[in-house]
């Protein structure tokens, strides 16, 4: 069985209720293993042709929409919720709730959550639809657990640029429920809480603690280097969901008030090889997925930063003020 409930009979009916002829089909990496068997079943069980989308996606910001325009009648994207973008063909969202055993994740969480009463629960897509079982599982150990909504976010939902639905509460901690660091990462940079992580993959449960301060670490050298740097390249991506060409223009205004040098670079998928010919420039601001600079720091020669990190580079706020970057949308 798969780890993924990919609801492919929803796929269908939609498919037949549009009356679609070509449809395309787009996934993150960790579910494109599924490609080729879910476009089989759609071409068999309803005649249509499908194409499927190679490319890297990172999220519901980054759908082939614009892509397959003109190619597909229907774009199913998987992995991720709807955010409020005006795709250019019309796209169905299947989240793709994960089928994983979380009973042993969980349990291990309350031992790390045993000095702490009031809890926030939050998680990403693939594990919305556990949230109640885990609220309840809680409060039956003693636990009072708050969920809030946020910009263009469900309940207790973060995405990898949007933190909105986790700040201001008035909680003692947090269980992060999912995969990965980057998520609860930043609920701790955000909140300066303590974050607890029930990881159902590895049937285990860890604290955020000591990778955030390993990052900072990290974060800090960058930001330092990127001090020295005279010539400035600033990053905008063409993808609907992560184009901030105001904020890049405000970016490079800024850069040059300092006496800098700054030039706007427009790219789709952002990468280390399509930075080379630029060697005359010292250092970059990424203004796209807040996720590129902190996940991918590493395969940087020259410091790549985030709009947030610049303003530490210039003295317009402080390293006390630490955040990462966040994309709103629909604003």
């Amino acid at each position: 069985m798969s780890l993924y409930d990919l609801d492919i009979k929803r796929a269908i009916k939609k498919i037949k209720d549009l009356d679609a002829q070509v449809v395309g089909l787009q996934f993150p990496d960790g579910l494109k293993t599924h490609a080729t068997s879910v476009a089989r079943q759609i071409e068999e069980e309803t005649g249509v042709t499908v194409i499927i989308s190679a490319d890297p996606c990172f999220g519901a910001c980054d759908a082939a929409d614009q892509k397959m325009n003109g190619l597909v009648d229907l774009l199913i994207h998987y992995g991720h919720t709807s955010l409020p973008i005006n795709y250019s063909t019309p796209v169905m969202f299947i989240e793709a709730y994960s089928q994983v055993t979380i009973e042993d994740s969980l349990k291990e969480s309350l031992h790390l959550l045993h000095d702490y009463h009031k809890i926030a629960l939050v998680t990403t897509t693939q594990h919305l639809h556990l949230l109640e079982d885990v609220k309840n599982y809680l409060c039956e150990h003693g636990k009072e657990v708050v969920m809030a909504h946020g910009s263009s976010t469900r309940t207790g939902q973060v995405l990898g640029c949007n933190f909105s639905s986790i700040k201001n509460l008035d909680v003692e901690s947090y269980l992060y429920i999912g995969s990965g660091n980057f998520h609860p990462l930043g609920i701790k940079l955000f909140t300066h809480k303590p974050v607890i992580i029930a990881d159902p993959y590895q049937g285990e449960a860890r604290d955020i603690e000591e990778f955030a301060d390993r990052i900072l670490r990290v974060r800090f050298a960058r930001i330092t280097k990127a001090k020295d740097a005279e010539n400035w390249g600033v990053i905008v991506s063409s993808k609907e969901g992560q184009f901030r060409m105001d904020m890049a223009r405000t970016i490079k205004n800024n850069l040059e008030e300092k006496g800098k040098s700054a030039v706007l670079i427009i790219m789709d998928n952002v990468s280390p090889e399509l930075l080379l010919p630029f060697m005359d420039l010292d250092a970059f601001v990424v203004t796209a997925c807040p996720r590129i600079a902190v996940d991918d720091s590493a395969m940087y020669k020259k410091p790549l930063i985030t709009p947030q990190e610049l303003e530490i580079v210039i003295d317009t706020r402080k390293w006390e003020d630490y955040q990462l970057d966040e994309i709103f949308f629909g604003q």
